[in-house]
């Protein structure tokens, strides 16, 4: 005997007449908002989506892929050569939930906590950061940011951070190491950067620094870790 899973069922509704329901109705289901987070950084194939995803199940992300299509937020097309092949990127409709989806992402820091720091992929780091830097209008800088073998170009200008997937040469500051360097070095400062490479112009890295927002007890949290790391070993 069959028994039908959730993802194999017709996609549910909540059949109200509200903006919130509506928005609900296509983007609630688990990993489309996760879509949309890599998608937001540029084009990917599928099976480049899947890793950058982290862990759905290639049946359910061809769903939530086919749902997001119908609904006219993501779109198919193809990669120039020597790429060659289809990738997946966020329509005009779709590029609509960056914001909202920033701002979902900051009220979530409420329950992140120390020990999630880790757990932070190489292919997150720009949106994360994107997440806890608030950047005042008058700030205009560029990142070169390294991670894990990623290459991603942040722009920050008028009160905003754009971020891609690719190389930036001639940015304003490198910064290099893995999630947890990287966020460490932006949070606690100077005590942070065991593990950080930086290039480049030290100012911005100062002016990034305090554009660093985040609940109290998480900064605690990632001082307290800091000046852990920091004590001499006992001997």
């Amino acid at each position: 005997m069959y028994i039908a899973r959730i993802d194999d069922m017709t996609r549910r509704h909540y059949g109200q007449s509200c903006s919130v329901a509506g928005a609900l109705d296509r983007i609630g289901e688990r990993w489309s908002l996760l879509i949309v987070r890599e998608l937001l950084l540029g084009p990917l194939r599928f099976s480049d989506l899947a890793r950058a995803v982290g862990g759905a199940p290639t049946d359910v992300l061809t769903r939530r892929l086919r749902d997001l299509e119908a609904d006219g937020i993501v779109s198919r097309r193809q990669l120039d050569p020597p790429a060659s092949a289809t990738a997946y990127e966020l329509t005009e409709l779709g590029r609509g939930l960056e914001a909202p989806l920033l701002e979902l992402g900051r009220w979530g820091l409420n329950f992140l906590s120390i020990e999630d720091v880790p757990g932070i992929e190489s292919s997150w780091l720009p949106n994360s950061l994107r997440v806890i830097l608030r950047p005042p209008p008058e700030v205009s800088l560029s990142v070169w940011l390294r991670s894990g073998g990623h290459s991603f170009r942040l722009r920050v200008g008028d009160g905003w951070i754009d971020a891609e997937r690719g190389e930036d040469p001639a940015a304003d500051l490198v910064l290099s190491g893995e999630p947890q360097a990287v966020l460490a070095g932006l949070i606690a400062g100077e005590p942070g950067e065991a593990g950080l490479d930086v290039e480049g112009d030290r100012a911005a890295l100062e002016a990034l620094r305090g554009m660093v927002v985040l609940p109290e007890r998480l900064r605690d949290e990632v001082l307290a870790f800091v000046a852990a790391q920091a004590e001499p070993a006992p001997a």
